[in-house]
């Protein structure tokens, strides 16, 4: 993720053992959608109980991904008799978050397959130059992800977000969704022949 990991108390006291499963849960997700940017995870009182031993704990899961609303997951279990297991609603949270982002990966997969091996003009929108890959973003379509390998003339390190490129999509998906299977940038496209004539 671009941005740290917000985990956030309301009404009741933070728990050193609930962070930790949050962020096994949130390390997880990510995993599965490297896509997202930020993740924000509110722990609170939604209301309280008649009795003091009915109050109920809300979880709130926000997810953050590329030129996207929030992803958000909710639930609410009462905490009758749950000695302080909250690891049902916690769950139930970021799976509600899940099967959205499943959904979005979904729908971009069946946009892509329409588009197979056309090469077409993209903006590079995100670079992770340690994990080796990046997104690109092609009109009318989904974004692209790419890696290393794909570079033509292998100068990833050269890349900059908000450059020009020519990419063509992959006719099979990535570990990410659609992927694109070649990517140039345009300052090679510029270069001249190598028998040095000029072509207007």
């Amino acid at each position: 993720m671009q941005k740290p990991l917000q985990i956030t108390y309301k009404g009741i006291e933070s728990s050193p053992a609930f962070d930790t499963l949050i962020r096994d849960r949130a390390t997880s997700l990510e995993r599965k959608h490297p896509r997202i940017t930020g993740c924000r995870v509110v722990v609170d009182v939604p209301y309280r109980g008649s009795e003091s031993a009915k109050v109920p704990l809300a979880v709130s899961v926000e997810v953050e991904i590329p030129n996207r609303s929030l992803v958000i997951g909710k639930d609410t279990q009462e905490r009758r008799e749950m000695k302080d297991d909250h690891t049902a609603v916690l769950n139930n949270a970021f799976t509600a978050v899940e099967r959205q982002l499943d959904k979005i990966a979904g729908r971009q997969d069946q946009g892509v397959k329409r588009h197979e091996s056309v090469a077409a003009n993209g903006m590079i929108v995100g670079l992770f130059p340690e994990q080796s890959y990046g997104f690109i973003e092609v009109d009318n379509s989904p974004e692209l992800y790419f890696t290393r390998n794909a570079v033509i003339g292998g100068d990833f390190d050269a890349l900059e977000v908000g450059m020009m490129v020519q990419v063509t999509r992959a006719t099979s998906e990535g570990p990410m969704g659609p992927q694109a299977s070649s990517v140039r940038p345009f300052d090679k496209l510029k270069t001249p022949a190598r028998d040095g004539s000029a072509r207007g």
